[in-house]
C-alpha cells in the first residue's frame, strides 16, 4: 500500500452507471467482486480488454503450471512492491502448492531458500524483466533448460501482466480486499 486515500476508489453498487452495471452484474453473480474490478469499472472498455488478458495470464490458459505462474506473479509483485497483487496472490499461491516458507522466500535473495533449478530460472527471469525489461543470455539458457518456447513466452507475459497491473494498483491506491491480509513488509504508506 502506498496511500490511505485511493485515487480511483472502488465504485459502490449505487455509483454504477448502466454500462458499468451491465458489465459487472455477471461477474458479481459469479462471486467475482474485488476492489481492483470495482476500480477498473471506471473504464469499462479497459476492463473488458483487461479481463480477457488476465484470463489468459492468470486463469490457467497459458502453458505454465499454476505453481510456476504463482512463482512469477509473487516474485514480480514483491519486486514492484505491489501490496495488492502480493496479498491477493498468497491464497492463489497456496492453492497452487507453494508453501508459506516458499512464498516468504520470494521476498529474499534466491540463496535464502533451496529452490529447484526450474524455480531459480523463473525467479531470475522475473528479476531480469522487472529490472531491465530483458532476460540476459545466461538466464535465458537456464529458462530454456526447463521450459519450452511457449512457456518462456508465458513467463514474459505473466511478469509483464503483473508489472502493468501493479502500476495501476500502486498508482490508483486500490485498497486491499477484506478477505486478504496486507503484508506489513509492503505497507509503504507515509514512507
Amino acid at each position: 500500500m502506498r496511500t490511505d486515500t485511493p485515487r480511483l476508489p472502488p465504485l459502490k453498487d449505487e455509483e454504477l452507471n448502466e454500462e458499468q452495471e451491465a458489465y459487472f452484474a455477471p461477474l458479481r453473480e459469479r462471486g467475482i467482486d474485488t476492489a481492483v474490478i470495482r476500480s477498473l469499472l471506471r473504464h469499462v472498455r479497459a476492463s473488458v480488454a483487461f479481463r480477457g488478458w488476465s484470463g489468459y495470464t492468470m486463469g490457467g490458459k497459458n502453458k505454465l503450471l499454476d505453481r510456476e505462474r504463482e512463482v512469477v506473479a509473487l516474485r514480480t509483485a514483491w519486486l514492484i512492491k505491489s501490496a495488492y497483487v502480493w496479498s491477493r496472490h498468497i491464497p492463489y499461491g497456496r492453492d497452487a502448492g507453494l508453501t508459506d516458507a516458499e512464498m516468504e522466500a520470494l521476498k529474499r535473495p534466491i540463496s535464502a531458500h533451496p529452490w529447484s533449478a526450474a524455480d531459480i530460472a523463473l525467479i531470475k527471469a522475473s528479476e531480469a524483466l522487472v529490472a531491465d525489461f530483458f532476460i540476459p543470455d545466461d538466464v535465458w539458457a537456464e529458462l530454456k533448460t526447463h521450459f519450452d518456447d511457449e512457456q518462456c513466452i508465458d513467463v514474459i507475459f505473466v511478469c509483464g501482466h503483473f508489472c502493468m497491473l501493479g502500476m495501476f494498483l500502486n498508482t490508483s491506491g486500490v485498497p486491499i480486499d477484506p478477505d486478504v491480509t496486507l503484508d506489513p513488509d509492503l505497507d509503504m504508506r507515509g514512507k
